[in-house]
């Protein structure tokens, strides 16, 4: 292939029905991470990603594995897989594999998705057909295993996504037990949005000299998102969230909170004030989880409350604002978090309520994007709002903002 840039997939060397497939998604020209990733991947290359949420990098993994998977001559033996993709949570894993199932839709390969919460019962009969791509939750996946229904030794292909999540979520030793009851001749993909050492070291040990994929530079946020902070005080961020949404520009928006039960209050708030709202996170059944993602995804839920932990998999198109109602102790959250908006070419606005106690999380998010969040007054929004730090408020003014000032 030439070193031309890629203008549309009809480029790259897939097979007719994945053509067919993408055109009848409206698939017309890679995104970067696609047009770098793709190409190696069918060459049979392992591949260290680094990519932001919303960068298309699903289908940068997904498309080289159904073409390797179609023009195979091989079939899943029962209750083994070809292809296994590990996510960190239910809704990501969900989400990944209905990526598969579209663009899959004229292989007629065999899938599923395997996840906690919900009934063994059909993930044991899909699995003892065999399969050629499963896309599992960890927990879930050594349950299948230690039972004798789910078996990796004939595994062609291992995907690790959002690989900084699993470690957040604890699940490195699950990960490690899995890598050890896989072949060892395989093909080996890791996406991560972040890069820490942790990340790095994990990467290494699972990979063979592998092509590197980097879209825009680690844990910085997306330029198209006009980022802002208020300053205010915790008894304060109720009224300041109910002054936020009063703003028309607020159609579609993800709010964050730190607990679970903050999560429900704040939905409670919002309900009282005759505002659609439902919360995800992970006290809620599995069934609760995906209706209150379709409600959002539809547009019958107009703003949707999650923990870091559930947002993983809220991949929904026209969310206009991320509210960070309580800033997250780890900085990489809040690149997570805020990369929900400004999808797919569109703008977005991400806006983070300050807390006295909570300025030392501010300054680590700023040191990590390598840059000042730009400081909006409370007192606009009618809220008293709290001094800012003064090595904060003396900053320079911001650059100026894509989209107008919400109090404008």
């Amino acid at each position: 292939m030439s070193d031309s840039p890629l203008n549309s997939f009809d480029q790259l060397a897939l097979c007719a029905p994945l053509q067919r497939a993408l055109r009848s998604l409206g698939y017309q020209t890679p995104t970067p991470v696609q047009a770098a990733a793709i190409p190696p991947l069918l060459e049979g290359r392992d591949l260290l990603g680094c990519s932001q949420t919303g960068t298309g990098k699903t289908a940068a993994f997904a498309l080289p594995i159904l073409q390797k998977l179609s023009l195979s001559k091989q079939r899943p033996a029962p209750r083994n897989t070809r292809t296994l993709v590990l996510t960190p949570t239910r809704e990501l894993a969900v989400q990944v594999a209905s990526s598969f199932q579209d663009y899959g839709r004229y292989l007629g390969l065999k899938m599923a998705v395997v996840y906690g919460g919900v009934s063994l019962g059909p993930q044991i009969r899909a699995c003892s057909r065999g399969l050629d791509v499963v896309v599992a939750t960890p927990g879930r996946l050594m349950d299948l295993m230690a039972r004798g229904h789910l078996l990796l030794g004939n595994l062609d292909t291992f995907v690790l996504d959002e690989a900084d999540r699993m470690l957040d979520m604890g699940f490195l030793p699950d990960i490690k037990r899995i890598l050890s009851l896989i072949p060892k001749r395989r093909q080996s993909l890791f996406f991560s949005a972040t890069m820490p050492s942790a990340i790095a070291k994990l990467a290494d040990s699972i990979l063979t000299d592998p092509v590197r994929v980097q879209v825009a530079p680690a844990a910085t946020p997306v330029d198209l998102i006009d980022q802002r902070v208020l300053f205010v005080t915790q008894n304060d961020k109720r009224a300041l969230l109910g002054e936020v949404l009063k703003d028309s520009q607020t159609e579609r928006v993800l709010v964050f909170t730190r607990t679970k039960h903050a999560a429900d209050r704040v939905v409670q708030q919002l309900v009282r004030s005759q505002v659609n709202a439902e919360a995800i996170h992970g006290n809620k059944s599995q069934n609760a989880r995906q209706n209150a993602l379709t409600n959002f995804r539809n547009g019958r839920t107009r703003v949707l409350v999650a923990t870091d932990i559930a947002s993983r998999g809220i991949d929904v198109e026209g969310i206009t604002h991320v509210i960070n109602y309580d800033l997250p102790h780890e900085p990489e959250s809040y690149v997570h978090r805020i990369g929900r908006t400004g999808r797919a070419g569109s703008d977005g606005v991400a806006i983070s309520f300050c807390a006295p106690q909570e300025k030392i999380c501010l300054r680590n998010i700023e040191r990590l994007i390598r840059q000042a969040v730009p400081v909006q007054d409370s007192r606009s929004y009618g809220v008293a709002g709290s001094r800012p730090p003064q090595n904060l408020a003396a900053r320079r003014p911001p650059r100026h903002n894509r989209r107008p000032s919400l109090a404008a």
